[in-house]
């Protein structure tokens, strides 16, 4: 211990004030001081860990100008144990609960732990570790949030409740609190929750928890639920029952009527179906705005009600084996959660033992600015040091989808603290719309607003606070126009759309599905996608002071876009806007065009400010401003053969593009020239509609329209399994791409490394006997199942057009022999910047530790293409291999007349003759085109192939599902550097998996985005990764178009995802076999619990 803490310690405690702007913070050190504090100030919240009025000030607005923190009082932090139970503190942090309760569980008999036992069930996944080492319990009861999982639990168990107020001390039950079930609270403004009395249990009392939410770890749920029965001693007759449900309204509830009719009775199946009945009836459901799934939830209500009956039947079992009946072996696999196991990986990639050791292409080297990304060293936008005289920006959004702008009133704004102007349409200087296309991409909405979130005006203030408090008093008055199309049919409805519509067309369809013996007709929804980049959207716009210079760094993958949108709207040549990329925080598409608009707004403002201007978004301003990946609709005509042979397709494909066009009939022309995926369909019409509706501008996104289209293709490849009878498998088997042939736009291929890779994960992952035993274990387990399934996949690669895969680098060598290499790609985490210094490492022969990079600049590469498409090692990875033989060209004579010497002689004695030590490199691009008029071209210059095989549990009572296994046998070329590649292709399954199976995106009827941050979106966690998870790269592959053969890999591996989403079809179809459902069932993305659950339909969804 350090001398000054020793000191700390033997000093006083004293009370704390810190005094902000608006609030002050007190920090009382005795119980008695804190009542006082209480008595004086009634309404202030007592705060422990932030977790709950931390978050309602700053999402809700709630402010509160006193907040009182109480964790230094020892009261509030007692221990201890009693005759009849646990007193625990109601400042104690749940981790502390955690660690009480698990010792507790160890030392005393079972008969007395249950109720401990069933707490610890829900902290398990309470939160994160994070959370629950701030976050306390006495908050977690106080306030009554109905997403608690600890309060019915609590409640069911008869907890007390220790209060404490000036003068007074008195215990309530905890399920006071909940008693009319709208949380009639009964605890005095002025009193305080002390500590909680948690009861041992009984002889003859089982007590459970349940809960269901959109992801196993760091999800509120979606619905809990706490039970308890007692019975008379040594029977099976109810003596008392208590059941509570969170997440249902909006506190935790009790089913008491229900509980008091049930009073009495036998614990048997009679009881069951009469307790299904009545707890329906009385948690009456309002069908809530903000999209909630009631019919969900009540199945929920009833099936964690089911489950509790088996919990407890089982125990009666086991006390008294000859009274009580057995549970069905079958169903007992329901009683077990799924646990979450550290996933387990392997990755196998082949050496090249003849390489020369100094060589590092083709060898597993870690990411340049790994460690840095892990030890939060890694320098991003909001990073920079601030500058002098700085301004913040925040930005006010619509909150109409399609509304006149009637008058905007900035005097309340402009009267805030610290506020310096606010920034309008008419600051502009120059451009505000920006024509692309037909319809204009826009900086700031002048007269009207096509879109909840666009960006309407700003306000910039001295610090981040003043400008987001400024923002709130800013009123704007709307005139509703119509239409507000929203959704893709009203869009159809509407005749709404971008032009040009697609089309592509081979073969002869009307004559071939004359042909068939079998015709299946379908459609199936895609959600969209949120980017979910770490790294919100940033910008810091610094103006030079003259010549009207501008130095603008910003989170992008498209500096050049930035540097020509900023210079058109400020009225400048692009000569004086200096665009500094040093890396990105992930970007996934979303990156390019939203974010040269957010420039243009932070450049605007410091223009007319004369000022640096910082941009940041928070997350939910993010999910609201910019768009995400396209919503997608795809209708189907397939006709086919008995034998499985499909030989006619008819698709059409709808695309939601928001109220700009962005990128979005791009992605509707490739989801045409993807949709084959890995199969020959003879006769084939597919159309294309990128609609045109009122919401945020969709755009580009990892895959780019190939995951959405490409899932409809396996839609109707496992619908023409169901129909013939035969496996999904042997149908793709059937129709994959066997020998050199043409695609659908007449582009040739060679489709063996498809086969190769197919045939390899099938052996890899021991399909058969793996489906062999998920069949067996399908028959054993009613309430839990099994599913497999193995998909192919055929990624074309290529831009579409020759000048946007150009590219650019500069290499300077300094007279000590070190090397400055800068290129025009953007390093998003992906490793760009490690791939280009191993180029340069084999171009010059050099250590990798002689060569750094800066930054991505528009000063050192002009005109640089965007970081897209997977094509930013290939195509910036041949210039810098041109710029360094360049250099090497002009060293040869030096280094042929002193073979022996050293690189630093070498470059020493090219300074003293003269040589010039810089050189640029430049890559002129592929040459793709496509002629959309004759339906044919070469858009694509090679293809990467692949292949996943997935393993997943489902719980077919509450929906829930585990992914256990996938293998995948990918063909990326020859890797430039397998660790990198491999982390790329693990990245971009699990990004497939969130898009296929949980991404949820959510809005209100009017447009209003609801699933605005991490609370109400989730994205894929550890929780969610494949317990066992295997890739291999796919050996011998070459690849003679891209850079030392290797092949693009940052997109095609995401597709894959979707083995998940047919692993869990697979499930539930065996599920409603079993159960002789025979209607068809269609299953949506993403493919969440609540589709799964009701797709194993039973007695308990009929019941709702």
């Amino acid at each position: 211990i350090f001398p000054h803490q020793r000191m700390a310690e033997n000093q006083p405690k004293r009370t704390l004030f810190f005094h902000g702007e608006r609030m002050t913070w007190i920090s009382p050190v005795t119980l008695d001081e804190l009542l006082d504090l209480k008595a004086a100030h009634p309404k202030a919240p007592l705060v422990v860990g932030n977790t709950s009025v931390g978050p309602e000030m700053k999402f809700r607005g709630v402010f509160h100008p006193i907040v009182i923190a109480p964790s230094r009082i020892p009261d509030l932090n007692v221990v201890k144990r009693t005759d009849d139970g646990l007193t625990l503190g109601a400042a104690c942090s749940l981790s502390l609960v955690k660690a009480v309760l698990t010792n507790a569980t160890s030392e005393f008999p079972e008969e007395k732990t249950k109720v401990f036992c069933a707490v610890l069930q829900q902290l398990r996944t309470l939160g994160g570790e994070q959370i629950r080492n701030v976050a306390s319990l006495g908050g977690n009861i106080i306030s009554r949030k109905s997403t608690s999982d600890l309060n019915p639990i609590l409640a069911a168990s008869n907890c007390v409740l220790n209060l404490a107020s000036r003068g007074k001390k008195r215990q309530i039950p905890l399920s006071d609190i909940f008693a009319d079930g709208v949380g009639n609270n009964i605890i005095m403004p002025e009193e305080i929750l002390v500590s909680v009395h948690i009861p041992y249990s009984r002889k003859g009392e089982y007590v459970s928890a349940f809960r269901q939410a959109p992801r196993r770890e760091n999800a509120l749920p979606i619905t809990n639920a706490g039970m308890r029965v007692l019975f008379e001693e040594g029977t099976d007759i109810i003596k008392d029952l208590s059941i509570f449900y969170g997440g249902a309204v909006s506190t935790t509830i009790c089913a008491k009527q229900t509980c008091w009719t049930l009073t009495g009775r036998h614990w048997n199946e009679q009881m069951l179906d009469e307790a299904c009945r009545l707890v329906l009836k009385e948690i009456a459901l309002p069908g809530s705005a903000s999209g909630e799934k009631v019919d969900y939830k009540k199945t929920l209500i009833v099936s964690f009600f089911y489950r509790f009956f088996l919990e407890v039947l089982q125990s009666l079992k086991t006390t008294d084996p000859c009274h009580y009946p057995d549970i069905p072996m079958e169903y007992r696999s329901v009683l077990q959660d799924f646990k979450n196991k550290m996933p387990q990986s392997i990755q196998i990639y082949q050496a090249k033992p003849s390489q020369s050791p100094q060589d590092p292409v083709g060898r597993p080297i870690m990411h340049q600015s790994g460690i840095k990304h892990a030890t939060g060293e890694a320098v991003y936008t909001d990073d920079l040091p601030s500058v002098d005289g700085e301004l913040f920006l925040a930005v006010i959004t619509s909150s109409r989808a399609h509304a006149k702008i009637v008058s905007i009133d900035i005097s309340e704004a402009l009267k805030g603290p610290g506020v310096f102007d606010i920034i309008t349409a008419h600051d502009v200087p120059a451009t505000n719309e920006f024509y692309y296309s037909d319809d204009p991409e826009i900086i700031f909405a002048r007269n009207k607003v096509i879109c909840v979130g666009q960006i309407v005006c700003a306000v910039v203030a001295d610090s981040d606070v003043h400008a987001k408090q400024a923002a709130a008093k800013v009123k704007i008055e709307y005139e509703v126009l119509e239409p507000v199309i929203l959704t893709i049919e009203e869009a159809i409805k509407h005749n709404s759309f971008f032009e040009p519509k697609r089309k592509l067309e081979q073969g002869n369809v009307d004559q071939a599905f004359e042909t068939v013996d079998n015709i299946i007709e379908g459609e199936i929804h895609i959600g969209g996608q949120e980017h979910f980049y770490m790294e919100t959207q940033s910008v810091l716009a610094v103006p030079k002071g003259e010549d009207k210079e501008m130095d603008v760094y910003v989170s992008t993958q498209h500096p050049a876009i930035i540097q020509e949108m900023v210079a058109a709207s400020l009225g400048v040549p692009a000569n004086r806007i200096m665009c500094h990329v040093k890396r990105v925080g992930g970007a996934f598409g979303g990156k390019l065009l939203k974010a040269g608009l957010l420039a243009s707004v932070a450049a605007v403002a410091a223009n007319k400010t004369s000022r640096a201007v910082r941009l940041i978004l928070s997350r939910g301003d993010d999910m609201l401003i910019t768009g995400g990946r396209h919503p997608f609709i795809g209708k189907y005509k397939v006709g086919f053969m008995n034998n499985g042979r499909i030989i006619a397709v008819d698709a059409k494909y709808y695309i939601n593009g928001g109220c700009t066009p962005d990128e979005s009939v791009l992605v509707a022309e490739v989801s045409l020239l993807k949709m084959d995926n890995a199969y020959k369909i003879p006769n084939l019409r597919c159309w294309a509609y990128a609609c045109k509706t009122n919401l945020p501008s969709n755009t580009a996104f990892r895959g780019f329209g190939f995951p959405q289209s490409a899932l409809v293709t396996e839609t109707w490849i496992t619908g023409v399994a169901d129909k013939t009878g035969l496996s999904p498998e042997k149908i793709r088997e059937i129709n994959m791409y066997k020998e050199d042939k043409q695609t659908h736009f007449k582009q040739k291929l060679d489709p063996q490394n498809l086969i190769r890779c197919w045939n390899e994960c099938m052996e890899k992952s021991a399909y058969y006997s793996r489906k062999t035993a998920v069949n067996e274990f399908n028959k054993q387990n009613y309430w839990k199942k099994k599913g497999i399934a193995i998909v192919p996949m055929k990624f074309p690669f290529g831009l579409g057009t020759r000048y946007l895969s150009q590219a650019a680098a500069l290499v300077h060598i300094y007279t000590d022999g070190s090397v400055l290499l800068t290129h025009g790609g953007i390093e998003m985490g992906q490793g760009i910047h490690t791939k280009m210094i191993q180029v340069a490492s084999r171009e010059l022969n050099i250590p990798m530790s002689c060569i750094h990079f800066c930054e991505t600049s528009t000063t050192t590469v002009p005109n640089a293409c965007a970081s897209a498409g997977s094509a930013g090692t290939d195509v910036n990875g041949m210039a810098v291999k041109d710029a360094c033989q360049t250099l090497l060209k002009r060293l040869q004579p030096i280094i042929n007349k002193n073979p022996k010497g050293t690189w630093n002689d070498w470059i020493k004695e090219a300074f003293e003759q003269s040589v010039s030590l810089s050189a640029t490199g430049y890559f002129r691009g592929y040459n793709e085109n496509m002629d959309w008029e004759r339906g044919e071209g070469q858009p694509f210059t090679y293809f990467l192939y692949g292949a996943a095989c997935s393993e997943v549990e489902i719980n077919c009572l509450t929906g829930d599902h585990k992914n256990l296994r996938t293998d995948i046998v990918m063909d990326i070329g020859c890797s430039i550097n397998p660790a990198v590649d491999i982390g790329q292709i693990e990245g971009a399954f699990v990004q497939g998996v969130g898009l296929y199976t949980m991404e949820e995106l959510k809005y209100s009827p009017e447009g209003v985005l609801y699933t605005r941050g991490p609370d109400q979106y989730k994205i894929p966690a550890v929780c969610d990764i494949p317990e066992q998870f295997s890739v291999s790269l796919l050996s011998a592959s070459q690849n003679p178009y891209a850079i030392y053969a290797s092949k693009g890999i940052g997109e095609a591996g995401l597709f894959l995802g979707c083995s998940v989403f047919f692993a869990l079809r697979h499930a539930v179809t065996s599920v409603r076999n079993e159960r002789g459902l025979k209607k068809t069932f269609a299953l949506n993305s993403p493919l969440t619990a609540e589709q799964i659950r009701a797709g194993c339909a039973d007695d308990f969804t009929e019941m709702v």
